[in-house]
């Protein structure tokens, strides 16, 4: 795997994600490599230094340094992957293409991201120059629409999606800490295209109601932020400290990416990540919703400040009827482990299952 980051969870949502795929993978009994590109951003705030028993990070400084161990792992491995925003991603790509014996596969975890900025004419520099065509599978961390534009507008030639999933080791029911306590949480990094959301669902409720307590964790805040004085501020929330963040508050807050919310079929990994520490979600509605979680049985949705009101006055026993349904669903359709299995469906092979001792066997060194 040529990915992003997975060391770091500083502003970068595709850690957690590769964390618990990663692991739900080793214990199938596969092994994995991830290629990591070393850059102080990430180093500063590293929160992880090392991959569960299976796989290894691979930390590197630039390209021509770490090209021949990576071409060496390609070259014996059963299939590679390229994610987006990868900073390697057009060389690793073609390594992949000149090396793999396997199945090649790009994992798109940002696609309307993507499909926007090429429709606003930007270049996009995680993507090889002629697209997606040379892939054997394409994943898209979006379903719907996003799957026919990855075919028709880079080429692709056969698509899946991917959905976020969370890993219910490290994401659990947590003991409240008073450091998060609040009436309505929010973890997310800044993002400007969720600001508006954000203001409808988060601020203005805290400006309505200024005897409770709003509490906001995540990086790349702006000086301006319209904070009030009953809105406190984590900085950088550590995934170790989710459940605690979450059991800390009555109600938490998923705001989607614009670009995503338009196109549907969604699901942020914090949704799944709440989900599965017992707290009741309020979400932004977007199309496909329903598919994930069935509104007002398994989560709270949105649309306006009176929306978000009103779920915030809801008895307690109702918002623990929701949480319980949300975290039932949560570890039965939408954990690492069933999202691993997918992936090993749709690469062709089937889960290895192997002991430790086992395991280079079943890799078939």
């Amino acid at each position: 795997m040529f990915g992003l980051a997975v060391s770091s969870s500083w502003g970068n949502g595709h850690a957690t994600l590769w964390r618990g795929l990663i692991g739900a993978l080793t214990r199938m009994g596969h092994e994995v490599v991830f290629f990591e590109r070393d850059v102080p951003w990430y180093a500063d705030t590293r929160d992880l230094t090392r991959l569960p028993e299976g796989a290894e990070l691979v930390l590197y400084p630039d390209w021509p340094a770490i090209l021949p161990r990576a071409r060496a792992e390609v070259a014996r491995a059963d299939a590679v992957m390229v994610t987006s925003f990868c900073p390697d991603g057009p060389l690793a790509s073609e390594l992949a293409w000149d090396a793999a014996p396997g199945p090649t596969v790009f994992y798109d975890m940002d696609t309307p991201v993507t499909l926007r900025r090429l429709d606003d004419g930007e270049r996009v520099d995680f993507l090889p120059p002629q697209g997606l065509s040379d892939f054997d599978l394409v994943l898209s961390y979006t379903g719907g629409a996003a799957l026919d534009l990855l075919r028709t507008r880079l080429g692709a030639r056969r698509v899946a999606p991917l959905y976020g999933h969370v890993d219910p080791a490290a994401h659990r029911p947590g003991k409240a800490s008073e450091a998060f306590r609040g009436d309505l949480s929010y973890l997310g990094t800044y993002a400007a295209d969720r600001q508006a959301a954000l203001e409808r669902l988060f601020i203005e409720p805290a400006r309505a109601r200024s005897d409770r307590r709003f509490v906001l964790a995540g990086a790349n805040y702006p000086k301006d932020f319209p904070w009030t004085d009953n809105i406190f501020f984590v900085k950088h929330l550590p995934p170790a400290d989710h459940p605690a963040f979450f059991a800390s508050s009555r109600l938490t807050l998923n705001v989607t990416r614009e670009a995503m919310a338009s196109m549907g079929w969604c699901p942020s990994g914090r949704l799944f990540e709440a989900a599965a520490c017992g707290i009741p979600v309020l979400t932004d509605s977007w199309p496909g919703l329903e598919d994930f979680f069935t509104p007002g049985e398994e989560i709270l949705v949105a649309g306006t400040t009176a929306d978000a009101i009103a779920a915030l006055d809801l008895p307690k026993a109702d918002l623990a009827r929701i949480a319980r349904s949300a975290r039932e669903r949560t570890l039965a359709e939408h954990s690492s482990d069933a999202r691993a299995a997918e992936l090993v469906a749709l690469l062709g092979g089937s889960p290895v299952r192997a002991a430790p001792e086992q395991r280079s066997l079943a890799c078939g060194e």
